[in-house]
């Protein structure tokens, strides 16, 4: 696991742009966090370094939103109104990804391992340092981060708290 501190949101923006220059079609990231952490704008920084050009905003009441226009589309779910683990299926998050592109999933945690593996991303803010400071921890599940890890913590070395 990568355990990085963003000082501030520049900070959060550039981690969020490093990530998104490894991404491939197929992708799957979970976005972890309380209500305020930062999982949105991590998104909509994301989305940003992919060359997205329409504003992205927060998927809460939608579930899904996808944008296309950059690199590869980005699909934006949010599981925090769901009510049943059986809706994430509804979604079609699998199918999309089947096409290309790539998804991030705001609480992410919600599905446990029904969405299958990817890169995990928990955000906590890091008041004791800042109203602005994150506490971003990275992991990943499955075999599609394996031989690009490396390659994402050397780009994140700088943000490490280890």
């Amino acid at each position: 696991m990568l355990a990085l501190t963003a000082s501030n949101p520049l900070d959060t923006e550039r981690i969020a742009q490093r990530i998104a220059a490894l991404v491939r079609a197929g992708d799957l990231i979970t976005l972890v966090g309380e209500m305020g952490a930062g999982k949105t704008y991590f998104a909509q920084c994301f989305g940003r370094a992919l060359g997205v050009t329409e504003p992205i905003t927060s998927p809460t009441f939608n579930l899904l939103h996808t944008y296309e226009g950059g690199r590869m589309p980005m699909h934006h779910a949010d599981l925090y109104r769901l009510e049943r683990t059986g809706e994430i299926a509804d979604l079609g998050i699998t199918e999309l990804l089947g096409a290309g592109g790539v998804a991030l999933v705001e609480w992410g945690d919600v599905a446990g391992d029904a969405l299958g593996s990817g890169l995990s991303i928990h955000l906590q803010t890091g008041e004791e340092i800042s109203a602005d400071a994150r506490h971003i921890d990275i992991g990943w599940m499955g075999m599609s981060w394996e031989t690009r890890w490396e390659k994402l913590r050397s780009s994140l070395s700088e943000w490490s708290r280890a």
